[in-house]
Protein backbone atom coordinates (compact mmCIF):
# COMPACT_ATOMS: atom_id res chain seq x y z
CA UNK A 1 0.00 0.00 0.00
CA UNK A 2 2.57 2.51 1.31
CA UNK A 3 4.85 1.61 -2.09
CA UNK A 4 2.14 2.06 -4.36
CA UNK A 5 1.04 5.53 -2.79
CA UNK A 6 5.11 6.64 -3.13
CA UNK A 7 5.05 5.34 -6.30
CA UNK A 8 2.19 7.06 -7.49
CA UNK A 9 1.95 10.14 -9.89
CA UNK A 10 -0.33 12.20 -7.78
CA UNK A 11 1.98 11.64 -4.51
CA UNK A 12 4.40 13.59 -7.02
CA UNK A 13 1.63 16.46 -7.20
CA UNK A 14 0.56 16.70 -3.38
CA UNK A 15 4.16 17.23 -2.25
CA UNK A 16 4.78 19.92 -5.12
CA UNK A 17 1.58 21.28 -3.80
CA UNK A 18 2.88 20.97 0.62
CA UNK A 19 6.12 22.61 -0.94
CA UNK A 20 4.19 25.82 -2.48
CA UNK A 21 2.05 26.27 0.11
CA UNK A 22 4.64 28.49 2.45
CA UNK A 23 5.47 30.79 -0.37
CA UNK A 24 1.59 31.10 -1.20
CA UNK A 25 0.70 31.68 2.51
CA UNK A 26 3.33 34.56 2.69
CA UNK A 27 2.14 35.90 -0.41
CA UNK A 28 -1.17 36.07 1.40
CA UNK A 29 0.60 37.58 4.64
CA UNK A 30 1.88 40.72 2.04
CA UNK A 31 -1.61 41.12 -0.03
CA UNK A 32 -3.10 41.38 3.45
CA UNK A 33 -0.37 43.51 5.11
CA UNK A 34 0.13 41.31 7.67
CA UNK A 35 3.55 41.42 8.02
CA UNK A 36 4.56 42.85 11.65
CA UNK A 37 6.12 46.10 12.21
CA UNK A 38 8.92 45.33 10.53
CA UNK A 39 8.20 43.47 7.23
CA UNK A 40 11.97 43.10 6.03
CA UNK A 41 12.64 41.31 8.99
CA UNK A 42 9.75 38.70 8.77
CA UNK A 43 10.15 37.87 5.34
CA UNK A 44 14.08 37.03 5.74
CA UNK A 45 13.39 35.07 8.43
CA UNK A 46 10.59 33.47 7.21
CA UNK A 47 12.22 32.47 3.77
CA UNK A 48 15.42 31.33 5.66
CA UNK A 49 13.40 29.04 8.39
CA UNK A 50 11.96 27.60 5.12
CA UNK A 51 14.92 26.87 3.52
CA UNK A 52 16.28 24.78 6.82
CA UNK A 53 13.11 23.21 7.14
CA UNK A 54 13.82 21.90 3.28
CA UNK A 55 17.03 21.18 4.45
CA UNK A 56 16.21 18.65 6.76
CA UNK A 57 13.08 17.38 4.70
CA UNK A 58 15.54 16.47 2.28
CA UNK A 59 18.27 14.95 4.01
CA UNK A 60 15.93 12.88 6.04
CA UNK A 61 14.93 11.31 3.07
CA UNK A 62 17.24 8.77 3.42
CA UNK A 63 16.67 7.64 7.08
CA UNK A 64 12.93 7.15 5.92
CA UNK A 65 14.13 4.77 3.02
CA UNK A 66 16.43 2.61 5.73
CA UNK A 67 13.77 2.74 8.50
CA UNK A 68 10.52 2.10 6.40
CA UNK A 69 12.77 -0.42 3.18
CA UNK A 70 11.03 1.79 0.53
CA UNK A 71 13.25 2.65 -2.22
CA UNK A 72 10.10 4.72 -3.68
CA UNK A 73 10.57 7.10 -1.32
CA UNK A 74 13.56 8.91 -2.91
CA UNK A 75 11.59 9.82 -6.18
CA UNK A 76 10.79 12.73 -3.99
CA UNK A 77 14.42 13.62 -2.72
CA UNK A 78 14.93 15.84 -6.28
CA UNK A 79 12.15 18.10 -5.69
CA UNK A 80 12.79 18.93 -1.89
CA UNK A 81 15.98 19.40 -2.66
CA UNK A 82 15.16 21.97 -5.47
CA UNK A 83 12.46 23.30 -2.89
CA UNK A 84 15.15 24.05 -0.55
CA UNK A 85 17.10 26.11 -3.69
CA UNK A 86 13.83 27.76 -3.93
CA UNK A 87 13.55 29.46 -0.45
CA UNK A 88 17.16 29.78 -0.22
CA UNK A 89 16.67 32.36 -3.58
CA UNK A 90 13.95 34.24 -2.09
CA UNK A 91 15.91 34.43 1.17
CA UNK A 92 18.79 35.76 -0.71
CA UNK A 93 16.48 37.92 -2.94
CA UNK A 94 15.32 39.40 -0.02
CA UNK A 95 18.70 40.76 1.25
CA UNK A 96 19.78 41.78 -1.91
CA UNK A 97 17.07 43.71 -3.03
CA UNK A 98 14.70 44.85 -0.25
CA UNK A 99 17.68 45.34 2.61
CA UNK A 100 21.01 45.82 -0.22
CA UNK A 101 18.86 47.11 -2.75
CA UNK A 102 21.60 45.96 -5.28
CA UNK A 103 24.28 47.68 -3.91
CA UNK A 104 27.21 45.59 -4.93
CA UNK A 105 29.72 47.06 -2.26
CA UNK A 106 27.69 47.04 0.23
CA UNK A 107 26.77 43.09 -0.36
CA UNK A 108 30.24 42.55 -0.79
CA UNK A 109 31.45 44.38 2.61
CA UNK A 110 28.89 42.57 4.42
CA UNK A 111 29.77 39.20 2.81
CA UNK A 112 33.44 40.13 4.12
CA UNK A 113 32.93 41.41 7.00
CA UNK A 114 29.99 39.55 8.51
CA UNK A 115 30.56 36.27 9.49
CA UNK A 116 26.86 35.16 9.67
CA UNK A 117 26.72 36.02 6.15
CA UNK A 118 29.92 35.15 4.94
CA UNK A 119 28.44 31.11 5.99
CA UNK A 120 24.99 32.42 4.83
CA UNK A 121 26.63 32.74 1.20
CA UNK A 122 28.48 30.06 1.67
CA UNK A 123 25.34 27.93 2.00
CA UNK A 124 23.43 28.96 -0.67
CA UNK A 125 26.38 28.36 -3.24
CA UNK A 126 26.60 24.50 -2.36
CA UNK A 127 23.17 24.90 -3.10
CA UNK A 128 23.34 26.16 -6.75
CA UNK A 129 25.82 23.14 -8.12
CA UNK A 130 23.43 20.91 -6.83
CA UNK A 131 19.88 22.57 -8.45
CA UNK A 132 22.04 23.00 -11.88
CA UNK A 133 22.89 19.12 -12.00
CA UNK A 134 19.45 17.92 -10.59
CA UNK A 135 18.77 16.41 -13.97
CA UNK A 136 18.85 12.76 -15.40
CA UNK A 137 21.19 15.00 -17.75
CA UNK A 138 23.49 15.39 -15.65
CA UNK A 139 23.70 12.26 -14.19
CA UNK A 140 24.60 10.88 -17.36
CA UNK A 141 27.37 13.87 -18.00
CA UNK A 142 29.07 13.34 -14.90
CA UNK A 143 28.34 9.80 -14.37
CA UNK A 144 26.65 8.19 -11.23
CA UNK A 145 29.67 8.27 -8.70
CA UNK A 146 31.36 12.03 -9.80
CA UNK A 147 27.44 13.28 -9.61
CA UNK A 148 27.15 11.25 -6.14
CA UNK A 149 30.06 12.61 -4.37
CA UNK A 150 29.03 16.42 -5.98
CA UNK A 151 25.32 16.50 -3.92
CA UNK A 152 26.89 15.31 -0.98
CA UNK A 153 27.52 19.33 -0.98
CA UNK A 154 24.36 19.33 0.76
CA UNK A 155 25.71 18.37 4.11
CA UNK A 156 27.98 20.82 3.76
CA UNK A 157 25.19 23.56 2.82
CA UNK A 158 22.58 22.35 5.45
CA UNK A 159 25.60 22.70 8.04
CA UNK A 160 26.43 25.96 7.06
CA UNK A 161 22.99 27.22 6.96
CA UNK A 162 22.30 26.38 10.76
CA UNK A 163 25.30 28.31 11.87
CA UNK A 164 24.29 30.83 9.65
CA UNK A 165 21.18 31.20 11.58
CA UNK A 166 23.01 30.55 15.12
CA UNK A 167 25.33 33.20 13.90
CA UNK A 168 22.31 36.03 13.35
CA UNK A 169 20.81 35.37 16.22
CA UNK A 170 21.33 37.49 19.44
CA UNK A 171 20.00 35.59 22.36
CA UNK A 172 17.64 33.05 21.79
CA UNK A 173 19.58 30.24 20.02
CA UNK A 174 17.19 27.20 21.23
CA UNK A 175 15.68 27.35 17.25
CA UNK A 176 18.97 27.06 15.27
CA UNK A 177 20.20 24.84 18.33
CA UNK A 178 17.04 22.50 17.45
CA UNK A 179 17.98 22.50 13.73
CA UNK A 180 21.86 21.70 14.70
CA UNK A 181 20.28 18.36 16.67
CA UNK A 182 18.19 17.35 13.67
CA UNK A 183 21.31 17.83 11.32
CA UNK A 184 23.52 15.88 13.79
CA UNK A 185 20.70 13.43 14.55
CA UNK A 186 20.13 12.65 10.60
CA UNK A 187 24.31 12.33 10.01
CA UNK A 188 25.04 10.65 12.82
CA UNK A 189 22.28 7.83 10.88
CA UNK A 190 24.21 8.09 7.94
CA UNK A 191 27.83 7.14 9.49
CA UNK A 192 25.94 4.11 11.91
CA UNK A 193 24.49 2.69 8.32
CA UNK A 194 27.57 3.57 6.60
CA UNK A 195 29.77 1.34 9.65
CA UNK A 196 27.03 -1.48 9.06
CA UNK A 197 27.55 -1.52 5.53
CA UNK A 198 31.52 -1.48 6.21
CA UNK A 199 31.43 -4.55 8.61
CA UNK A 200 28.99 -6.42 5.77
Amino acid sequence: MLNRILSSKWTKAVVFLLGMAPVLVLLWFVYQLDLTANPLEYITHYTGDWTLRFFMITLAVTPLRVMLNRPAVTRLRRMLGLYTFFYGCLHLLTWVWFDRQFEVAGMWEDIAMRLYITVGMASWLTMLPLALTSNQRAIRKLGFQRWQRLHRLIYAGALAGVLHFLWLVKSDIREPLLYGGILLTLMLFRAVVWMQKKRR
